[in-house]
């Protein structure tokens, strides 16, 4: 379970850093003229809502993963990290077609609460399917882990979105993010395969 944990943890922590999770609120914010603590709470009420999505997602994987693990046994050892090397190649071989919201552009005439609306729907209809694979291996430790996974992706999803918002924001960083979210797949991918073959070691 530390290596699903370890894994997942970084997946997070990568994802929360990728621009398409909170740049089109950071653009909104600044095209309207919000203050920067109006677009931290977008930012954490529409973070919220793509990891809610995330996490309902996750805990049907996770109700899978239990079940698997009560009438297969190799499950748990072999195929859950077969699952995890598999889909970190898909995720590789895919990386140029990676489908997040992303921000062209805003109409004019929508109010604050029709933009705010709009951002949170966009968010919670493109849920991280990158982290679905951890639920499913978490299911086969027990539903205890299943909810551990699901706060610490919650926390630091929401929590990285806020501070990559609030630094950019106040211009206290420069990347360069078009690099970073076109390897976003690669990155992802890379995660995947490296728990996975850990996770054929320890059990």
């Amino acid at each position: 379970m530390i290596t699903i944990i370890t894994g997942s943890l970084v997946l997070s922590i990568l994802h929360a850093l990728i621009p398409n999770h909170w740049l089109p609120v950071l653009a909104v914010g600044r095209k309207e003229n919000w203050s920067l603590s109006q677009t931290t709470s977008v930012t954490i009420i529409s973070g919220g809502a793509h990891a809610l999505s995330t996490v309902l997602i996750g805990l049907a994987f996770g109700f899978l993963g239990v079940k698997l693990s009560q009438h297969v046994l190799q499950f748990t050892h072999i195929i859950a990290p077969v699952i995890l090397i598999v889909l970190g190649l898909f995720f590789i071989y895919q990386h140029h077609k990676h489908k997040h919201f992303h921000l062209h552009s805003q109409p004019k005439a929508l109010s604050r609460n029709r933009i705010i609306a709009g951002l949170v729907i966009a968010m919670f209809f493109s849920p991280c399917f990158e982290i679905e694979a951890f639920f499913l291996m978490a299911g086969t430790q027990g539903w205890h882990h299943v909810i551990l996974l699901a706060l610490l992706y919650t926390i630091v999803t929401v929590t990285g979105m806020v501070i990559w918002v609030r630094l950019t924001y106040l211009k206290l960083i420069k990347l360069n993010w078009h690099t970073l979210e076109h390897n976003s797949g690669i990155i992802t991918g890379v995660t995947l395969i490296i728990t996975g073959i850990i996770s054929f070691f320890i059990q």
